[in-house]
């Protein structure tokens, strides 16, 4: 996104009517993988998966995928609610909790998130990360009570990971806000889409010019390269 003053405006009537943001995690807030790298940990659940003898659940697809969402997917789809899923999950989580230690906050983010409840808007958590990652995260950056207890993450329901709009809806529902009256700051077409099945407005953040292209082409109205435009009209 340009600075220009175009652009500028369409970005003030966005948020000004936020009266609720929902942020997603990975990407808007940090880079969960940004040393504990997620195509590792993919590898290493396709790994622990070949232990067990099951090295051909996934199609070549998913597992040059190197995503660890996609692994979990996969297998949740051919055995859904399986203690294989179960014990997938857990590795995963796991992963992530030591990801988070390592994790790169996204600039920016932290002010924002400080300046955005400060000026009395309520914040919540959608995550397809688990909730104990998020938590840890936030703990570490002295986040938490901004968000608190609103953050939603990866259940054991894995059907209802984003496209799917259940953990924004479960935040809505409980924060007692309408969807017009929330906004979703987003990294990804899955939390685009989540956003647009319940009717909640949509930001997406693109640390690149890559991913720009990519939540544009997915139909993202409104991107940023960078959150700092936000702050600067929070605080003005």
């Amino acid at each position: 996104m340009t600075s220009d003053a175009s652009e500028i405006e369409k970005l003030r009537e966005l948020i000004t009517p936020a009266r609720c943001v929902l942020w997603a995690f990975d990407g808007p807030i940090c880079r969960l993988f940004a040393r504990h790298t997620a195509e590792r940990v993919a590898a290493e659940l396709l790994d622990w998966l070949a232990g067990r003898g099951l090295h051909d659940l996934l199609s070549d697809v998913e597992r040059d995928s190197l995503d660890p969402h996609v692994v979990l997917r996969a297998v949740h789809r051919r055995y859904p609610g399986s203690d294989l899923v179960a014990e997938l999950e857990e590795r995963l989580t796991q992963e992530e909790l030591r990801a988070a230690g390592s994790a790169m906050p996204t600039v920016y983010a932290d002010p924002l998130i400080r300046t955005w409840t400060a000026v009395g808007s309520r914040l919540a958590i959608t995550t397809d990360n688990s909730p104990k990652v998020v938590r840890a995260y936030l703990n570490d950056r002295g986040l938490t009570s901004c968000f608190a207890p609103h953050i939603y993450g990866r259940t054991t329901d894995l059907h209802l990971l984003k496209p799917d709009p259940h953990c924004l809806n479960r935040a809505l529902s409980a924060m007692g806000s309408a969807p017009e009256a929330a906004l979703t700051i987003g990294g990804s077409s899955a939390d685009l889409a989540a956003a647009h099945d319940a009717g909640v407005p949509f930001l997406g953040y693109a640390r690149n010019a890559h991913k720009e292209r990519l939540l544009r082409a997915a139909g993202a109205g409104l991107v940023v390269q960078s959150l700092e435009p936000l702050l600067m009209l929070l605080r003005t």
